[in-house]
């Protein structure tokens, strides 16, 4: 699988360290429409990879041409990634433990915690090119409703799982069993790689889009999908025919301004918004089947 890197420069007339991080946020969330599924902070800006096939340049020009911050202008170069320097940089570099309600605390191998809190979910994520460490906030979103879901004997349904975290939430949270895909090879591998690390045995990962539904039999009880909303919009009809009739279905990977478009294709499919929660720009919303 072959990726290109793209070097990201924002330029204002003062661009503070808050500002400069807005930036990034921002970008990072708006370029995912246009494939880029990874990145980390430069000094001038931010680093974006996306796979060769899935690039959509005129897409990502557009964004760049509307870009929302006023005052800031965006200017990229693109090349080859070197493929060993930045998967060891993924593996390498690590994040700081998050803790997710007092009941799940997520560490990469090299940051071992002891668990502070009592019956505290204590898991290990390596990061090898996938999205979904738990430091971003659409993800805490999606932990902090997940976290709150009787999950006891429950069937989940993980759509677009980059590293497994959720999955390996859900299963450690008591789910009976969990079927996890996404588009990405990596992430697929990822995701395999950090259910062996939990101890988790009864999560199945497919390689694929959401038409690989169409080859899993039964319905689920929790579903979730932390992916940007084009994907959502054009994915939902497929996550109602799998719901359950008192199913639970958790979005998230979307900005504030874009939930309502969300919400109107959900009702019209005869569900319910139960939940909403936000965290700055980002947003997560709960529907009931």
């Amino acid at each position: 699988m072959k990726y290109y890197q793209l070097d990201f420069v924002f330029e204002a007339t003062d661009m503070s360290g808050e500002l400069m991080q807005t930036a990034r946020d921002i970008l990072a969330g708006l370029a995912s429409d246009a494939g880029l599924e990874s990145f980390e902070d430069s000094d001038e800006g931010i680093i974006g990879y996306v796979q060769t096939d899935l690039f959509h340049k005129e897409r990502l020009d557009e964004i760049i041409q509307d870009f929302p911050l006023p005052g800031i202008s965006v200017k990229y170069t693109i090349k080859d990634a070197d493929y060993k320097d930045w998967n060891e940089t993924w593996e390498n570099e690590g994040f700081e433990p998050i803790e997710i309600g007092n009941k799940c605390i997520i560490h990469d191998p090299h940051h071992p915690v002891e668990t502070v809190f009592p019956n505290c979910l204590d898991i290990v994520i390596d990061a090898k090119m996938a999205f979904g460490t738990g430091t971003h906030e659409t993800t805490q979103m999606v932990l902090e409703e997940l976290l709150q879901t009787p999950l006891t004997n429950k069937r989940v349904l993980d759509c677009g799982c980059g590293t497994g975290i959720l999955s390996i939430v859900a299963s450690k949270a008591g789910a009976h069993d969990v079927v996890a895909y996404d588009i990405d090879e990596w992430s697929v591998e990822n995701t395999r790689h950090n259910a062996q690390l939990n101890n988790v045995s009864n999560i199945e990962v497919f390689a694929g889009d959401s038409h690989v539904l169409s080859h899993v039999s039964g319905v689920f009880d929790i579903l979730m999908a932390n992916i940007n909303r084009n994907i959502l919009l054009a994915d939902l009809p497929s996550y109602h025919e799998v719901m359950s009739s008192d199913a639970k279905l958790i979005l998230s990977g979307f900005y504030q301004e874009d939930a309502d478009s969300l919400i109107e294709k959900a009702q019209e499919l005869g569900m319910k918004l139960i939940s909403r929660r936000n965290i700055g720009e980002w947003a997560a919303l709960t529907f009931r089947a």
